[in-house]
């Protein structure tokens, strides 16, 4: 939700329409003009570039402006977070992942985060454009559960094969689960909800909906540190393996769309 009432309504689920639209207005933006339920504060992490992170028109509105004659979208009136890469963004003030092979543009939850032991539901809706480059085998990152002072705990990834969560818990080869196929992702707008106990035992629980489907339900240790964060944008690591499959010095840009990122104590409570 956009802060003062400017997106007052959830992403309705089943959305269809054309691809993003070509231009797309550019303003000025900052991350605590969103409110977020009952998440803390979010802050940029490691990109400055003033195109990185932008409040938007919603693609799917912008483009049905554009002649588009379907009348069976339902989408929130106001503006959208819109992330996009460009090849270099490699770091803002400090530039930590240059030198690293990754690029990003990303917020990062700050505050009290989510401790060993607590329990919260997560939401948020995520717009892929028709035109987005698949820059595999590059790994791209479209939202992450970090872990304070280790490793990532839980990702969000897109490939050719779809959207997909993968589990790395353990640090070691992670475990990959299907959320959104390839063949349905692009140009519509797809609600993921996640419900979390965190723990390192064997009694935590991390489920994920994809447009209401519950699409992965795994019992097991959640975490391995003693917070959680989360964290979402476009994070793209291991640039050079597209630069040497394709043998080229850039990675193309890259534009996704987020709404509606909440965190909640109850699922009702995504809604509200």
């Amino acid at each position: 939700m956009i802060a003062a009432g400017i997106i007052g309504s959830a992403v309705a689920n089943n959305r269809g329409g054309g691809s993003a639209p070509d231009a797309v207005p550019m303003v000025a933006a900052s991350p605590d003009a969103v409110a977020r339920g009952n998440f803390g504060p979010f802050v940029r992490s490691l990109n400055d570039r003033p195109y990185g992170y932008q409040l938007v028109a919603d693609p799917v509105l912008s483009h049905m402006g554009k002649g588009n004659s379907s009348t069976s979208l339902v989408t929130p009136l106001g503006l959208v977070e819109r992330f996009e890469v460009r090849p270099g963004d490699c770091g803002g003030e400090n530039a930590l992942d240059c030198g690293r092979d990754r690029e990003r543009s990303e917020l990062s939850e700050r505050g009290d985060r989510n401790p060993q032991g607590s329990s919260y539901w997560y939401g948020w809706s995520l717009y892929i454009p028709d035109d987005f480059a698949n820059v595999a085998p590059t790994k791209v990152v479209l939202g992450q559960f970090h872990q304070e002072g280790s490793h990532p705990a839980w990702m969000f990834e897109i490939d050719p094969s779809g959207y997909h969560i993968d589990n790395h818990i353990s640090g070691r080869k992670p475990g990959e689960h299907l959320l959104i196929n390839e063949a349905a992702l692009r140009a519509r707008w797809h609600d993921i909800t996640v419900y979390a106990h965190w723990t390192t035992g064997d009694e935590g629980v991390l489920q994920v909906w994809a447009d209401n489907q519950l699409k992965f339900d795994y019992r097991g240790p959640t975490m391995s540190a003693g917070k959680v964060y989360f964290k979402y944008g476009l994070y793209r690591s291991f640039v050079s393996r597209y630069q040497n499959a394709n043998e080229t010095d850039k990675v193309p840009a890259q534009t996704v769309y987020f709404a509606n990122v909440k965190r909640a104590g109850s699922r009702a409570g995504l809604a509200q």
